[in-house]
């Protein structure tokens, strides 16, 4: 009996001691929740003010440096080279010989048209001399049959005679100025055969050699021989996004980097804008649309000194004189470039991680009052807000007109002032959990950050 007693007893102290564990892992619990006893728990959170900056949108892009002014050649004759004076990289003056044709062909053609143009003229002489004895022979037969000596018959066959004589000579004039225009187009065509430069400037690619043959121009596109360009005036080509294009005008400045030249900024400003899209990946999922955007590059480049101190690339007297950090651009060169497309100075601020899209639908059937009572119940009403902190450190929801970024600052148009401090973290919190009217405080900065601020 006695051990039935003790057993009951043991059985009832450790179902007491359960029961008293429950309760003090939820009294914990609750109390650490701030649902029961001490103040309520706040929320961890990252802050900052909203102030007064200059804020610049920009619109990056990347691309690739060409000439400004590049001169593609192509024979207009065919025929093989025989003469190749230069190379790629030369320098070459408007009017310089670049290459010659094999003129054999041509020139045999302009002997043909000479002769043919003697020919065509000694057969309009003698077409005159036939008039000219037509003409004297219808007089003769005229006095004739005015005097009554001969019939009308025979003088319409002197008349009918002349006027064939005429028309004969006039044929023969047309012949000479058709063997005449042959002869011209022959020594045209003989002339192409010796290729000069068109301006000053750099044989930028040579795509052919000595005793190569080439395709002429009338025969299709030709054989692309060479290219010449003014290498001290280059600038960017870079795919601009059709949602960023609108945003960019000629005119706007730029900074440019070029992967040559990583710790150095060159200034740019853009010089135009294409009209035509430019697509690939047509009709699928990978389609993207850019447009083309050329962007001078402003800072003095590609500019050489031979032992006198002359500038042998360029006559460009505008350019500054050359130091021995000159930049050699090639074309081909890729790289970046951010273009300043507009800029606010002294504007209302705030960092973008700041700024998150909430439905204030949802948000009036949690809180109530929040929402425009004109819409329909269940409709999404999307909005930009900011979380503000009030001065008892809870949260309030305010939306907000937001003008450009740069990239790391929205402009604020209306919903804000200067000095109000809203939550910019963690983005979690900024994003989806955190709620109007929850009680927070300033995470205190650790790593990298918090050695910057002391």
């Amino acid at each position: 009996m006695a051990k039935k007693k003790k057993s009951a007893t043991k059985r009832i102290l450790t179902l007491l001691i359960v029961l008293v564990v429950i309760a003090v892992v939820a009294i914990v619990g609750l109390r650490a929740s701030g649902v029961v006893g001490g103040e309520e728990r706040a929320t961890q959170v990252e802050l900052s003010d909203v102030e007064l900056r200059t804020v610049t949108q920009l619109v990056t892009a990347s691309g690739n440096i060409q000439p400004e002014v590049e001169v593609r050649i192509s024979p207009d004759v065919s025929g093989e080279i025989v003469e190749l004076p230069i190379a790629e990289g030369d320098k070459v003056v408007r009017g310089q010989l670049l290459a010659r044709i094999k003129p054999d062909f041509y020139q045999a053609q302009l002997d043909q048209a000479d002769a043919s143009v003697l020919q065509a003229k000694a057969n309009e002489a003698q077409r005159r001399a036939d008039l000219l004895n037509a003409e004297l022979e219808r007089n003769r037969q005229k006095a004739l049959y005015d005097s009554g000596a001969i019939s009308e018959a025979a003088f319409q066959t002197a008349e009918t005679r002349y006027e064939t004589m005429k028309a004969s000579y006039e044929a023969s004039q047309y012949s000479v100025r058709i063997a005449e225009a042959r002869q011209k187009e022959a020594r045209e065509q003989l002339s192409k055969t010796t290729i000069y430069a068109p301006m000053d400037g750099t044989i930028s690619i040579l795509a052919v050699e000595l005793g190569e043959r080439v395709v002429g121009t009338t025969q299709m596109t030709g054989t692309e021989m060479m290219r010449v360009a003014k290498l001290n005036q280059m600038e960017m080509v870079v795919s601009v996004n059709e949602n960023d294009v609108v945003n960019v005008s000629v005119g706007d400045t730029s900074a440019i980097e070029i992967d040559a030249y990583p710790t150095r900024i060159f200034n740019g400003v853009v010089t135009e804008i294409a009209n035509s899209a430019r697509v690939t990946g047509s009709g699928s999922q990978e389609q993207i649309t850019n447009f083309p955007v050329k962007i001078r590059i402003l800072d003095p480049h590609n500019v050489t000194f031979d032992e006198s101190g002359v500038d042998d690339v360029v006559m460009d007297n505008e350019l500054p004189v050359a130091s021995t950090e000159m930049p050699n651009f090639r074309p081909g060169m890729s790289g970046t470039v951010d273009i300043f497309t507009h800029t606010v100075e002294g504007a209302t601020a705030v960092p973008i991680q700041a700024v998150t899209v909430r439905d204030y639908m949802q948000l009036d059937e949690e809180y109530g009052g929040i929402a425009d009572s004109l819409r329909t119940p269940g409709e999404e009403d999307l909005r930009r807000v900011v979380f503000v902190i009030d001065e008892d450190s809870k949260t309030r929801i305010q939306e907000v007109e937001t003008g450009i970024a740069d990239d790391s600052h929205y402009v604020i148009l209306s919903g804000l002032s200067v000095g109000d401090k809203v939550v910019t973290g963690p983005y979690r919190a900024v994003s989806r959990t955190l709620e109007p009217g929850e009680l927070v405080e300033e995470r205190e900065q650790q790593g990298p950050a918090r050695l910057a601020s002391n």
